[in-house]
């Protein structure tokens, strides 16, 4: 679900720079930056792109406490399922090209699109975002989301330990809060019927005196 969320994010801003801007077809790319750029690793970012990385993940803990079951009031069952999980994660946009002014431009782009589009949900999105590169496996997809984007401004020394802990050398790079993910699998652990009415049965028995 993590890759299909940042899948469909890709793909729009991706749709988005070919047709404001023209250019290459596909501008954007998901990878890992601490593979490093341009390298013959599998994992790694090419030249010339605006990759996204994850490189943090976090629970959304204030939609913890959600209900374990959803009742369907048409079959008159309970369904039990353990509460969706609410994730938020970090997200580098790390603009890759050899030639440093190319490298802003196109940084400044992407930073004008999330401007512009600070939140993602299925109703908002191309359907050829929702399915070009997804996950095969309907169960690794989402099946409705909403995601916001939040710019962070992280501090000098937070950037060096950030980059150091990545292990490369630093690029052009944008830093954001992705919130909210919500991650459940599709499945359910139990099924019962709804409680329709309560007997109240009580009844005393009064020991007889022999």
């Amino acid at each position: 679900m993590l890759s299909h969320a940042l899948t469909i994010v890709s793909n729009e801003l991706n749709r988005h720079l070919t047709s404001i801007y023209g250019g290459a077809a596909t501008q954007v790319k998901l990878g890992n930056i601490a593979e490093g750029v341009g390298t013959a690793s599998p994992g790694a970012l090419p030249r010339d792109v605006l990759g996204l990385s994850m490189v943090n993940i976090r629970e959304e803990k204030a939609l913890k406490n959600g209900p374990g079951y959803v009742r369907n009031d048409a079959s008159m069952t309970v369904l039990y399922q353990n509460p969706p999980l609410f994730l938020n994660f970090h997200i580098l946009i790390v603009a890759t090209h050899s030639n440093y002014s190319n490298a802003l431009l196109m940084l400044s782009r992407a930073l004008q699109f999330f401007q512009y589009r600070n939140l993602f949900t299925q109703d908002v999105v191309a359907p050829a975002s929702l399915t070009t590169n997804a996950p095969a496996n309907a169960l690794d997809q989402l099946a409705s989301f909403k995601i916001g984007f939040d710019l962070c401004s992280p501090t000098m020394e937070e950037v060096n330990h950030l980059w150091g802990t990545l292990g490369g050398k630093q690029y052009p790079f944008a830093l954001y809060a992705l919130r909210v993910v919500e991650m459940q699998f599709k499945a359910v652990e139990s099924e019962s019927g709804l409680i329709t009415e309560v007997v109240n049965d009580v009844r005393q028995t009064i020991a007889v005196a022999g």
